[in-house]
Formats: structure tokens, sequence, C-alpha cells
């Protein structure tokens, strides 16, 4: 999986004052959890673009300005009501031997007999839930619908990789092909004509 550094500060005083100084000079306040303590730490909020504004899956590198670096990934974040700027964020420290849960983005493969035939494919679920060492998590969760039919359905059990459990019951349906609307008012309407004419005989 891809990572993103993000440069910040330890800080020590976490009241609400300081709080407040750090966000009106441009700065985040985060916490890393998972370690033998909190670690408190602000950065630019700039610093967080390319973490945040992205359906992609990343892992972080925390560098400090004390020459500490820390392995974590995004746990929560907080945005102002009104205006989306960013007031908090949450990470979870990673470990090489410790199991992590992870929403990891699905990717769609391959091209759906049905929809050639005039069905929609809906995507149910855009993220999966997995559970995996950081070394197996991966970047996406290929979805492969080149096999799907109108009706079909692509359920979570077709995506089961021995890299990572999938956090979902197994009968959740990550995506599936459904009739269109024109195509159901055009078998409507054609089933209409049928009745009619058969009346008519």
């Amino acid at each position: 999986m891809k990572s993103i550094t993000i440069k910040g500060s330890q800080r020590e005083s976490v009241g609400k004052s300081s709080t407040k100084a750090l966000r009106n000079a441009g700065q985040v306040p985060c916490v890393v959890y998972g370690g033998e303590n909190p670690l408190h730490f602000s950065a630019d909020e700039k610093a967080f673009k390319d973490l945040v504004y992205t359906p992609n899956a990343h892992t972080v590198v925390i560098s400090l300005d004390n020459g500490k670096t820390y392995n974590a990934i995004l746990q929560d974040i907080q945005f102002h009501p009104v205006t989306d700027a960013i007031l908090h964020i949450d990470f979870y420290q990673l470990f090489d031997d410790k199991e992590v849960t992870m929403e990891i983005p699905v990717r769609k493969v391959g091209n759906s007999p049905g929809v050639i035939a005039g069905g929609v494919l809906r995507i149910n679920q855009r993220k999966l839930k997995v559970k995996a060492i950081p070394a197996n998590l991966p970047d996406y969760i290929d979805a492969d619908v080149s096999k799907l039919e109108i009706g079909n359905k692509l359920y979570v059990t077709a995506l089961a990789n021995d890299d990572y459990k999938i956090m979902h019951p197994d009968n959740t349906v990550v995506c599936q092909v459904r009739i269109s609307r024109a195509a159901m008012k055009a078998a409507q309407e054609a089933a209409k004509e049928e009745k009619a004419a058969a009346k008519g005989k």
C-alpha cells in the first residue's frame, strides 16, 4: 500500500486554549493511538490534502521534528460543520506483526455482459473493511464483473483473499446488474401490447 508522509511537531499542551491557538495558526491537532501512550502532535492543514481528499487508501508516516517517526493509518477525522476545515484527526499506530482493520476502495474490473445487454451496474459497496497485517493491506479490492448478467449479484465471498480477511457478512452484495428503467418500460409496453393483441383475437 502507498504511504504518505506527514511532517509535524509533538505537542505537550493539549488544553482547549492551545488547541484553538493551533487551529488559528492553520495547524491541525492530531493524536496517535495504539502505542504505549497516546501521542499528541500537530501538522499544517495543507499536509493532509492528499490523505483526506482522495478515494484511495494510504498508510501514513508521521515524521516529527524531534526525529521520531511513526507508521499509522487514519482512524477518525472531524470537520467544522460550516467551513469543512479539519478540526482534529485520530491515527492508529501500525506494527509489522499486529493486524489492523482498514477501509479499502473497491475497483471494478472487466466488462459485464449484463451491462452490454442494456442493464445497469450498481455499486453497492465502494469500500470494504479488511483486517490484515500492514504488509498485506491492498491498495484496492478488485471486483470482477465480467460474468455478471442482468439480475446477477457479486457477493463479498467472491472477493476472498488469503492475504486479508474481509470484515463483512457473506451475504453482503458488492455490486449487481439491474435492468435499466428504459428496458423495463419497453418490456412493460411490450407486455401491454401482447395483452391487447390477445384480447383482440
